[in-house]
């Protein structure tokens, strides 16, 4: 059954409704509508490539009419699998032009004209249709066609069912076993003694028929032998094979001692036990001077940007497409149809007064299309891209190549910036800030802002926190990092090493910070989402800044897993939840994250807390992309996906092995990136 459907303009004037409950209707007319969200996310942000967009339970599929500037939409709830929406709306779309399109063509007619007179008389202007009196007769010709696509649904299941479902026969047990249930009658009223002796019977029959098919006669031989005529018996106990325990495998001659276990363990720190000695430590291999920060004026230490432009010389993004688009001018193209040359060389043809059409812009679009793909950007989201540079070049008059590489660079750089801006702050220095000056209650005590990270086994979460937590150290931040990973071998061991190689790296001048970084660790097999809660509250109670969460590694689609991640999340609700994935799986990258903020919005919100979803994204590997330039551009296609399927901006990537290599993304550099040959 729909919720909600609607016929509106582009520029915002809704001409027919109907919602189909008192909910949906309620929820319509509200700003958080699904069709509003519909029109900011996916049609203004071009979030959504496949014609269906979802949001609080809703699906919401549309369709257009760029001629006349129309937008068809249609609302049901997500649990319910209509498959007659797509119909309906192709239905739809050819009923209400092929009645009203006089009408249509004059009305966005005057919709244009009202755009060069002030705004007022716009106004006056819309108010004056009368949409009731216009689409007079539509209601019913709706109904007839939602009726009928609802009743040729039906009988397609129906259809379907049959060969399935079959009619309902009474299963008689075998004559054989028959004296062994008693006949019950609608006339006696069975006592409590007479059941159990019913339901003992059922048990002991389908334990005699528990063997191989056609053996019956075994198991009536094993219902009479008395031996399970007495629930409960002692008879019953030695009956059932006992499993042996796997043996201990033991190494030498006998088993390690604690002491020989403590005596290889080097993850302590040698200045606070003198029964763990860790190997010396050299510091200069901790840290590369050549990709530290910098300082502000305020004093803050921020971390570098990565720059494209290193690898191209020092060229602008704007340079960059120039070149790679002129290059069909002067050299005959290359057999390669993907590439960003060819693309250029097909525009170079299109020039001389003519208006693009869909048609002339179709090669072109495969071309950009294949040239996205070698990108490592998804599918999808190549689609995407290609469909909003078509729908703003075409009708578009070109007088000359400048004018069609102006037009080509302008579509693309719009299309991929609206992707990649992020609809939160990407500043977590500020959020966190915020939150400790934020004023607080006498009687409470200021809550530390927390950070988990999440993903999929050997992204690297574990070194990447560890980075983060320079960063932190870096702007004067006390850090306890909560060691909740306790199924992985040597993970509290890692996290233990990190610590102290943190504590040894001075900040302004000190030679160390110590005190400026903790482990809270509770050892392996406990509950994640209990050690993280002790690990805040024993950062609020010791004046901590800031809580670094690790997690176990999880497949994206083993739900157990993500239950007890979502369980986590719902029962501390940290302040940020970041996404750890790696440059190097491509659109793999889009699957895990993608099935991540699904199952933690969902299993969140089944235990009780508030729905949560990641909040930001950061992308391990970078530097391996490729073997020999190491700022080849193959490593931001994933970034542009990863960007597209949330909606929030990756916050830092990893590039190396030291505390230092962590970079900020920066929309104009991964642009420039993704359009270079």
């Amino acid at each position: 059954m729909l919720d909600h459907c609607s016929i509106s303009h582009k520029g915002g004037v809704v001409l027919w409704s109907r919602s189909f409950t008192p909910a949906a209707s309620h929820t319509a007319a509200s700003s958080a509508s699904p069709v509003n969200s519909l029109v900011r996310e996916a049609l203004i942000e071009g979030r959504s490539s496949d014609g269906k967009y979802e949001k609080d339970g809703y699906a919401v599929k549309w369709t257009f009419v760029n001629d006349l500037e129309l937008i068809f939409v249609v609302a049901y709830q997500r649990i319910l699998q209509l498959t007659y929406v797509e119909d309906l709306l192709n239905a739809l779309k050819t009923l209400f032009i092929k009645l009203f399109q006089p009408f249509l063509t004059t009305f966005v007619a005057s919709l244009h004209v009202t755009t060069t007179v002030k705004l007022s008389a716009s106004a006056d202007t819309h108010s004056s249709w009368n949409f009731a009196k216009a689409f007079d007769g539509w209601d019913a010709v709706f109904d007839k066609l939602l009726r009928g696509l609802e009743d040729k649904a039906a009988q397609e299941r129906r259809t379907r069912s049959g060969h399935v479902i079959r009619p309902m026969v009474e299963v008689t047990p075998p004559e054989e076993d028959i004296n062994i249930i008693p006949s019950q009658s609608s006339d006696n009223v069975l006592d409590e003694e007479q059941i159990a002796r019913n339901v003992q019977a059922l048990k002991n029959r389908l334990r005699g028929r528990g063997g191989p098919p056609g053996r019956r006669g075994r198991g009536r031989a094993d219902v009479g032998n008395g031996r399970d005529s007495l629930p409960g018996s002692d008879s019953e106990t030695p009956s059932k094979s006992k499993r042996k325990a796997k043996a201990q495998r033991k190494w030498g001659d006998e088993a390690p001692t604690e002491s020989d276990m403590a005596s290889l363990d080097f993850s302590y720190d040698s200045s606070t036990s003198d029964s763990h000695i860790a190997p010396p430590v050299d510091l200069s291999a901790l840290v590369d001077n050549g990709s530290l920060g910098t300082r502000t004026q305020d004093g803050l230490y921020e971390v570098r940007d990565w720059e494209f432009a290193q690898s191209q010389g020092g060229k602008s993004a704007d340079d960059v497409i120039a070149e790679v688009l002129k290059k069909s001018g002067q050299e005959p193209p290359k057999p390669s149809s993907g590439s960003l040359g060819a693309l250029g060389s097909i525009f170079a043809r299109l020039t001389g007064s003519k208006v693009l059409t869909e048609e002339d812009l179709k090669p072109v679009l495969e071309a950009m299309k294949q040239h996205l793909m070698k990108k490592n950007v998804a599918k999808e989201i190549s689609d995407k891209i290609c469909e909003d540079v078509g729908q703003s070049l075409v009708g578009k008059k070109v007088g000359g190549f400048q004018t069609t590489n102006s037009a080509v660079r302008q579509a693309l750089a719009n299309s991929i910036t609206r992707i990649l801006t992020p609809k939160t702050s990407t500043d977590l220095l500020l959020s966190i800030r915020t939150k400790l000056s934020a004023p607080v209650a006498a009687s409470q005590q200021r809550q530390p802002y927390s950070i988990t990270f999440v993903g999929v086994n050997g992204v690297g979460k574990s070194t990447n926190l560890s980075k983060v937590c320079f960063w932190l150290i870096q702007n004067g931040f006390r850090v306890l990092i909560a060691a909740c990973d306790t199924f992985r071998s040597g993970a509290v061991e890692q996290l233990r090493v990190h610590v102290r190689n943190l504590g040894m790296l001075g900040v302004d001048g000190a030679t160390n910070s110590k005190g400026r970084v903790e482990l809270y660790e509770r050892g392996y097999g406990k509950d994640a989402a209990g050690i993280a809660k002790e690990a805040i509250s024993y950062a609020r109670d010791n004046d901590f800044d800031v809580v670094l969460i690790d997690t176990a590694g999880r497949m994206q689609d083993n739900e157990p897993l993500m239950r007890a991640l979502a369980k986590l999340v719902a029962t501390n609700n940290p302040d940020k939840i970041i996404f750890v994935g790696e440059a190097l799986v491509g659109n793999e990258a889009v699957d895990q994250l993608t099935k991540f903020d699904r199952a933690l919005r969902d299993f969140s919100a089944a235990s009780g807390g508030q729905e949560r979803g990641i909040d930001g994204m950061l992308v391990t590997k970078w530097d391996t992309v490729d073997d020999k330039r190491v700022l080849r551009a193959q490593g931001v296609g994933a970034a542009l996906s990863m960007t597209y399927v949330t909606g929030q901006p990756i916050i830092f990537v990893g590039c190396g092995q030291t505390y230092t290599d962590l970079r900020q993304l920066r929309v104009g550099n991964v642009v420039q990136a993704i359009l270079s040959d």
